[in-house]
């Protein structure tokens, strides 16, 4: 028998577990060339802003050994053109779209929200990516995620602007010392999930010229050299909610992942969701792949549901 690989976010049922990862495929009319983003569990946006944004300056990508660093800067039309041309193109095609929001100020997340909420293709909207991996400018250029306080702010003036049934993900920066403290601030606050886990900050000298590669000087690390990474948040943040530490969510895991074993790692840890990201500049077609690679090791370990894998490796710990 086939394994159903459905899986439930908040009362919302998506028919996988596989998305794309925010960033990695634009709005999706570039990965559409590929195959239908409509056979994927969710779509899941660039982060929009509430205004147009160019970005960083050049040169924004850099190869490093088992990854890439980008240094893009949020690049994008802003909240009012996303939801006029992108939105809508998604719900044509049949999308299940997991929208990703962002914000200079706890403020402008709320008012991005908003926007979204009110627009006429927002029926396609099965959950929206609080990216809180982002400066705060009301406070010195701190990033949001990296503290308990921020974060909760943020993900509360969200809330209040998101109808009660719909799913909403805080995604979580590795870049500090105890992630499991932002994740139960975020939860306590009013995220209904979490999303783990963004890039790692990272930098890359051009040995030629003697100075940064990046135009930003600094950028995000991502694939397969991070997934032991999102391997242990996951893991330290699902052991968290297993002692009571705080309510249980869904997880979404993300970072590294290029085929159906390493989602499945980031399943067994914890995750209920899988977002595939930097394997599409060099596969378009990864997340497809890597949702039928999945469902074969599913079926391979004899269960009847995805869901019976989720942080089964915490069960099944050897005691010294």
């Amino acid at each position: 028998m086939a394994v159903d690989m459905s899986v439930t976010f908040t009362g919302r049922t998506l028919p996988n577990p596989v998305m794309t990862a925010s960033g990695c495929a634009a709005n999706g009319r570039e990965l559409h060339r590929f195959f239908d983003v409509s056979h994927l569990g969710a779509f899941v946006t660039k982060t929009v802003m509430m205004d147009p944004r160019s970005g960083r300056g050049t040169p924004r990508m850099a190869e490093t050994a088992s990854g890439m660093l980008n240094s893009i800067g949020l690049q994008g039309p802003g909240i009012h053109a996303f939801v006029e041309n992108d939105l809508p193109w998604l719900k044509s095609v049949g999308a299940r779209v997991l929208v990703s929001i962002a914000g200079n100020t706890a403020g402008e997340f709320a008012d991005v929200a908003k926007v979204l909420v009110d627009s006429d293709a927002f029926d396609c909207v099965v959950g929206v990516e609080v990216n809180i991996s982002c400066p705060n400018v009301a406070n010195r250029g701190l990033v949001f995620a990296c503290d308990p306080l921020a974060s909760g702010k943020v993900i509360a003036l969200v809330r209040e602007q998101l109808p009660r049934d719909v799913p909403m993900f805080a995604k979580l920066t590795p870049d500090v010392t105890d992630i499991v403290s932002i994740a139960d601030a975020a939860v306590k606050s009013g995220a209904t999930g979490l999303t783990m886990i963004n890039t790692l900050l990272g930098m890359v000298i051009d040995t030629d010229r003697l100075r940064p590669h990046l135009g930003g000087i600094t950028g995000g690390l991502s694939g397969p050299s991070i997934r032991p990474v999102a391997v242990r948040a996951l893991w330290q943040v699902t052991a968290a909610m297993r002692d009571g530490r705080f309510q249980t969510v869904p997880l979404i895991g993300v970072g590294g992942v290029r085929t159906g074993r390493d989602a499945l790692e980031l399943i067994a840890a914890g995750a209920t969701g899988i977002q595939v990201g930097t394997a599409t500049f060099n596969d378009p077609t990864a997340p497809q792949r890597v949702l039928t690679e999945l469902e074969a090791l599913a079926e391979s370990h004899g269960v009847a549901r995805i869901t019976e894998l989720v942080g089964v490796a915490h069960d099944r710990m050897v005691i010294p």
